[in-house]
């Protein structure tokens, strides 16, 4: 496998071995191994599917406490993913890294923890993929504005179909910082 490191340490584009012939391909999506020899050392817990149609935005989601770790990829379509720095006190707080996933390039994104999470569809659907390093805490869930003009994330989608809780998210600026997560050295 590839790993691609990003702008922002621990936020890593990873580009599985993929093996195909006239009948399909083959890709190991995890390997626990594999991956800790990369960096990643968390266990995931939980695993996710999402299908949405085109311009839909999910995010900028987090949780804090229970911060979840998150390795994605695209099943079918295609995808602008975002993971952009929340924690108190990190020499990259507030900056983001972009990726295009997609079923054919079969990238994997790995945000890790303290970071809020955020995806666009580009294509007519798409099927996104996560796993996760801790459980889904309602009571720990939270957003960050997908429009947040001091991240600046440049969308491929100018209008997108948002969900109420997105619609209605604070900036990074306005959220109570004792709710998010601190940077660890």
């Amino acid at each position: 496998m590839n790993v691609i490191e990003t702008a922002i340490p621990g936020v890593l584009i990873i580009e599985p071995k993929v093996f195909g012939d006239a009948r399909g391909y083959f890709m190991e999506s995890w390997q626990q191994q594999r991956y800790k020899d990369i960096g990643i050392q968390s266990d995931f817990v939980q695993s996710n599917v999402s299908k949405s149609a085109h311009g839909v935005l999910r995010g900028l989601h987090f949780q804090n406490p229970n911060p979840q770790g998150k390795l994605v990829s695209v099943l079918v379509g295609e995808v602008y993913d975002v993971a952009v720095d929340i924690r108190q006190g990190s020499p990259t707080f507030g900056r983001y890294v972009g990726v295009t996933l997609n079923a054919d390039n079969h990238r994997q994104f790995y945000v890790p923890e303290g970071f809020a999470h955020g995806f666009c569809v580009t294509s007519d659907e798409a099927v996104f993929s996560y796993l996760c390093t801790d459980y889904y805490n309602a009571d720990a869930d939270a957003s960050i504005a997908w429009d947040d003009a001091d991240i600046g994330i440049d969308w491929p989608v100018k209008s997108p179909q948002l969900s109420d809780k997105d619609k209605a998210a604070s900036t990074l600026a306005e959220f109570p910082t004792e709710r998010l997560p601190r940077f660890q050295s």
